[in-house]
């Protein structure tokens, strides 16, 4: 469940200020969400807004699968360009991932929404499966609950 699912409202307030500890000392944050009933594990990043990035997003993979790839991506993206809607790429020991642009970030990453506006911008990082196959594939075998995807897939570059 979520913070705000498990916890008083008046504790909110207090989860954020840790946030914000932790973007002030890195730069970003990692909010994940557990696997319920309904939907599969997911995570994302707070604070690369700060840094003129986009949010960051990952479905359908353990939670600490999930922080530890966004951690890996934003340190990357905090030195490099930002991928394309559409683009393919991966870090050394990572998975394959496709960017695909989130079409409503304040309704899923609500607490970067809420600390940054609902005029946030966000990027999912799709991964393959082991065989190499995306979600969209008919073969595609992920996690338990599936692998969501929060956007309308682009045309990756050259496809």
């Amino acid at each position: 469940m979520c913070w705000d699912c498990d916890h008083p409202a008046d504790r909110m307030e207090d989860h954020l200020a840790t946030l914000r500890r932790c973007i002030d000392a890195r730069g970003w944050a990692v909010q994940a969400l557990e696997r319920d009933r309904a939907h599969p594990p997911w995570a994302y990043t707070v604070g690369l807004t700060l840094l003129g990035l986009p949010e960051l997003v990952v479905t359908g993979l353990p939670v600490l699968e999930c922080g530890r790839l966004l951690d890996d991506v934003a340190e990357h993206l905090a030195h490099t360009c930002v991928p394309s809607p559409g683009q393919h790429f991966s870090l050394p020991g990572g998975p394959p991932l496709e960017v695909v642009r989130v079409a409503r970030p304040w309704a899923h990453l609500r607490v970067s929404a809420r600390l940054f506006g609902e005029g946030i911008e966000a990027l999912q990082l799709v991964h393959a499966d082991s065989a190499g196959r995306w979600p969209w594939d008919a073969e595609y075998e992920g996690e338990p609950g599936g692998q969501p995807v929060l956007g309308v897939r682009a045309r990756p570059p050259g496809g």
